[in-house]
């Protein structure tokens, strides 16, 4: 049994998984979901279940969060009875949200006041490889807090990249997602070009797959275009979001503004809780 405890706050598609990795790994985890029956299933697993946000920074070493944007990190770090607002001194937070370098030098701020080492570590990855302990984890922070964290990011991921400060990562966690958007993207439109010149969708799949544009995100979505059916890995809503801070960090390419409308679009239409392959469908009229 290992003996650092740990803390996750934040139990959602990705986070139940990298929790029961860290559990399997012989960590004790205790956790806090602001929906508290979604701890339910981690807590069968071996988890303990924290009062509170306080109590989870109180009680612990090392601290996770894994919210779903800016707004919700802030939240649970400064609100009165949030993870800063007892004794953090110490503490090793490490932030796995998706958020935008500027919220993640507020956080540092925050933490650094308070006498406790950040770190930010969103991950390129969806939830087979949060299951799979296969996750690159982009990291951003000071060398010590990266190497106090680097046995836990070792259970979590195949990999961890030590980018540099904090909001390096936070940047290319953007950089990484704006360029999974332009290959889920080019793929459906790829497929549904062919099939309106009348080739088969699956032997287009195969076309790609099997040649020198075939990639693992190609390979990957593949089974839910040919079925039509997109339950959410990543789900669409969070692209948007993505891109969204992306173009708020200065992104102005080319392709980056037709690609967020297309996108956005698709999410007023619908399918914002649907995976992102789910823009097959929104462009499929």
């Amino acid at each position: 049994m290992k003996t650092t405890r740990i803390g996750w706050a934040g139990l959602g598609n990705m986070g139940v998984p990298m929790v029961n990795n860290l559990l399997k790994a012989g960590y004790p985890v205790q956790v806090y979901n602001r929906t508290r029956n979604k701890e339910s299933d981690v807590v069968k697993a071996g988890a303990q279940s924290a009062a509170g946000l306080q109590a989870l920074a109180t009680d612990n070493e090392v601290i996770f969060v894994m919210v779903s944007d800016d707004e919700a990190a802030k939240q649970l770090f400064n609100t009165r009875d949030g993870l800063l607002s007892g004794n953090a001194e110490g503490k090793l937070f490490i932030h796995v949200s998706t958020v935008s370098p500027k919220t993640s030098l507020y956080l540092d701020e925050c933490c650094q006041k308070q006498g406790a080492l950040f770190l930010e570590t969103p991950v390129s990855g969806s939830v087979k490889p949060a299951q799979d302990g296969t996750l690159i984890i982009l990291a951003g922070g000071t060398l010590e807090a990266y190497e106090k964290a680097q046995p836990l990011l070792d259970v979590l991921g195949k990999m961890s990249i030590h980018t540099g400060p904090v909001g390096v990562g936070a940047a290319a966690k953007l950089a990484i997602n704006y360029f999974l958007a332009i290959n889920i993207q080019s793929l459906a439109e790829t497929v549904l070009f062919a099939k309106a010149n009348g080739v088969k969708t699956e032997d287009m799949l195969t076309i790609i797959n099997e040649g020198a544009v075939g990639s693992g995100i190609t390979k990957l979505k593949s089974p839910a275009i040919l079925k039509g059916e997109f339950p959410a890995a990543f789900a669409l809503k969070h692209i948007v979001k993505d891109l969204r801070l992306a173009k708020e960090q200065g992104l102005e390419a080319p392709l980056s503004t037709p690609l967020f409308d297309t996108f956005k679009e698709a999410q007023a239409s619908g399918l914002g809780e649907e995976d992102l392959m789910a823009i097959f469908k929104y462009l499929d009229k």
